[in-house]
């Protein structure tokens, strides 16, 4: 088990507790997610910080910037899938993230944000993932 915190956000992984096998949490509220949920948060906060860094220097001092994107999770034909949509509020100096898990029939959703002091920590402990062939994302804190 790898445990990754600071404050105001926690990653967990725990290959071992199938089909959770991460628990992710923010201030006052935590969630186990799956592999393929994990990936896909990920997947989604690599590409929203490549863009607010592809954009940053560009934003003028008082103007703000909303960055979101939606990624589907698992095999919508198959099983009717699910979905992760996260969101990236700032500016030029920094910024927080907001989570939207819409699940697949008969699992759970979830909703869950972090701070723009904890954003950064977090986005750069899922930074280190790497893949894993089993549980869908690996890491050493």
């Amino acid at each position: 088990m790898e445990i990754c915190e600071g404050q105001g956000w926690r990653l967990v992984l725990d290959p071992s507790r199938l089909p959770y096998t991460a628990l992710i949490g923010g201030e006052g509220w935590a969630s186990e997610l799956t592999g393929a949920e994990l990936l896909a948060l990920h997947q989604a906060t690599a590409r929203l910080t490549a863009q607010h860094r592809a954009i940053a220097d560009s934003l003028m001092a008082e103007e703000a910037v909303d960055i979101e994107l939606e990624l589907p999770i698992g095999d919508p034909r198959a099983d009717g899938g699910g979905s992760l949509w996260l969101g990236l509020r700032g500016d030029r100096q920094g910024w927080s993230l907001q989570l939207v898990l819409t699940p697949e029939p008969g699992s759970r959703g979830i909703e869950g944000g972090w701070s723009a002091a904890a954003s950064a920590a977090f986005a750069a402990a899922l930074e280190r993932l790497r893949p894993a062939e089993s549980s869908g994302l690996d890491q050493d804190c």
